[in-house]
């Protein structure tokens, strides 16, 4: 690009940005511009969570919704379900390792199984870690907590989240512990990931809500295991270390049920 070019080029992006903000913002998230430039989850700042509606438009639902997600699953709300609260049906397949800045990804690249609720077939497609945890059981905060994201065929989400407090060092995140420490922002292969590896257990919360970071999109449907599991400080600290700076605390504050149920199921696979 010559020096004319450039100049015609910049004074392009100055009038873009004057007049259509909001497309000059997707061109800078396109260049590969990571999230850390458009939110934040430090709170009572301009970018952080009570803000995220001001930062795009389309962000609109993350301060008005009224399905918004994490949320405190406390009993005095829970309604007990005598059915079958899913079907598990995950297989190994190739995964890869992204740090996003503002969390660490495992992405399956081929069919890593899928959970079947309500009758409907959700492909299992990417995991990651918040640190505290976002969902509260009774109030009581843990400190971390995996969202397994799955999708459907119609583009629904569903979400099987699953909390951990200090303690014996997590398996499945023993296996990934060297990865993540060298994960850098592109892919990083991990070879056949077994998702099955990940403990479950049967009792579990189940309530709907939105998507926790930008664009807070809701619909989603959340199930969270009651049993909280162990992870040593060591595996804590290498993700929280693995992301970008001010992304240690990376948990959105609990947001208002507005008077949602919560349904618990205890069943046995």
């Amino acid at each position: 690009m010559d020096h004319n070019t450039k100049i015609i080029f910049l004074f392009a992006l100055l009038f873009i940005g004057l007049h259509f903000p909001n497309v000059l913002l997707v061109y800078a998230r396109e260049l590969g511009h990571d999230h850390k430039e458009t939110f934040t989850y430090k709170q009572k700042t301009d970018k952080g969570p009570e803000g995220w509606s001001k930062i795009n438009p389309d962000w609109k639902v993350c301060n008005t919704g009224k399905l918004q997600s994490p949320i405190d699953l406390t009993n005095e709300r829970v309604s007990l379900v005598h059915d079958q609260p899913w079907n598990m049906d995950y297989k190994p397949a190739p995964a890869v390792i992204v740090n996003r800045g503002h969390e660490i990804m495992i992405s399956w690249k081929e069919d890593a199984g899928k959970v079947t609720i309500h009758q409907t077939d959700y492909k299992l497609v990417q995991s990651h870690w918040h640190s505290p945890s976002e969902h509260t059981i009774n109030g009581t905060r843990y400190d971390l907590e995996l969202h397994m994201v799955h999708t459907s065929a119609q583009g629904k989400h569903a979400v099987i989240g699953l909390l951990y407090k200090l303690g014996e060092p997590n398996e499945f995140l023993a296996k990934l512990l060297d990865a993540i420490k060298g994960v850098e922002k592109k892919e990083k292969n991990l070879g056949m990931v077994d998702p099955r590896e990940i403990k479950f257990h049967s009792k579990i919360y189940r309530y709907m809500g939105s998507l926790t970071a930008p664009p807070c999109t809701e619909g989603v449907l959340w199930t969270v295991l009651t049993k909280v599991e162990t992870v040593s400080m060591e595996q804590l600290t290498t993700l929280k270390e693995a992301v970008d700076d001010g992304f240690e605390t990376n948990s959105r504050p609990v947001q208002d049920p507005h008077g949602r149920s919560i349904w618990f199921y205890d069943h046995n696979f």
